[in-house]
């Protein structure tokens, strides 16, 4: 008798997501409408209704990578524009079965067209509290640093960070190229986070190796690791992020779009869940790597050999993983419990 057993449709998964970037998350269609509402002309890359070809292990293709986000950046000037995005990225989410999206912005970037870094933060607070109550997915956002500014910076962002965490921002982090500026050097700004109650969430060991997931944990005593994949390199680290709980947020097709690993089948997915290490996956940046979140768990399944049983866990530790408050999480782990049973 022929099996009638089909896989279970991944964007029925209840699950977290934990890892996006604010322009990232555009949508390419967007993108062109906003260019042409204010006479920003595109690179070919940016237009060709595919994703760009990145490769971000050396200086140049980083600089490229970075060159892209920042012109995709400038087509954001106006509130309706932020109010656009947010809604569009929710809208997004929940069509891959997220419950819980914790999305990252350096306000800084977006300051001085939206009248200030305290105006720009309190319209993009506004745009996820009206975006999160139209979509029924639970929002908030994630303060972040960059790497290649002045650590004094970070500080005052810190500050501001905590200053709005009733407002919607739970946590702060560190982005940009990690292979500029010592994980040290913005210790301060991480101790001022974590004493105003908010997660410290710095990125690491992607384009660096197991040094840099160390020194997130030892100088900035991070909740969460952004990335955190090369720390499958050192089984003593996996062992001590498995042993505390320290959650890495994996994007597989953003590691396999910038050159960190070949291909799909080389993301150590594996060597991370066999290790106990909890993950939550996510899409980094799809308006350049063309996949959003379900297509990482597709990633797992498809050449990695994730099995449903498999795959429900990774949604399980993402929402673990994540600042949901307790009945949200319980609502989502029910329905991951409800998908596996269907």
């Amino acid at each position: 008798m022929e099996s009638t057993t089909r896989p279970r449709d991944l964007n029925l998964l209840p699950k977290a997501h934990l890892h996006l970037h604010f322009t990232g998350s555009m949508r390419p269609s967007t993108l062109l409408e906003l260019a042409e509402k204010y006479g920003v002309r595109l690179p070919d890359a940016l237009t060709g209704g595919e994703p760009p070809q990145l490769r971000a292990t050396d200086e140049r293709g980083w600089f490229r990578f970075q060159r892209l986000y920042d012109i995709a950046r400038s087509c954001l000037r106006a509130p309706e524009d932020i109010q656009r995005l947010v809604r569009e990225a929710a809208e997004e989410d929940v069509r891959d079965g997220s419950g819980w999206l914790e999305i990252q912005v350096d306000p800084t970037s977006y300051a001085p067209t939206l009248g200030g870094l305290i105006p720009a933060l309190e319209i993009i607070l506004d745009a996820v509290d009206r975006a999160s109550r139209e979509t029924g997915l639970g929002m908030r956002v994630l303060v972040a640093a960059n790497r290649m500014k002045h650590p004094l910076e970070a500080r005052t962002l810190a500050r501001l960070a905590v200053r709005y965490k009733d407002s919607g921002v739970v946590g702060f982090g560190l982005s940009n190229d990690e292979r500029r500026g010592m994980a040290r050097d913005f210790d301060r700004a991480f101790s001022i986070a974590r004493d105003g109650g908010l997660l410290a969430v710095p990125h690491g060991g992607e384009l660096n190796g197991p040094a840099s997931v160390r020194d997130c944990l030892d100088d900035l005593r991070a909740a969460r690791i952004g990335h955190g994949v090369r720390a499958a390199e050192d089984p003593r680290l996996l062992r001590r992020l498995a042993d505390r709980g320290v959650t890495c947020e994996v994007c597989p097709a953003s590691n396999v779009a910038l050159g960190v690993y070949e291909k799909p089948e080389d993301v150590p997915l594996r060597t991370l869940f066999d290790a106990g290490v909890p993950m939550a996956l996510g899409a980094d940046d799809p308006l350049l790597f063309g996949s959003r979140l379900a297509d990482q768990y597709e990633l797992a399944r498809r050449h990695q050999g994730f099995s449903d049983t498999e795959l429900a866990e990774l949604a399980r530790q993402s929402v673990r993983g994540s600042s949901a408050p307790a009945e949200m999480q319980e609502k989502l782990l029910t329905g991951i419990d409800h998908w596996l049973g269907d």
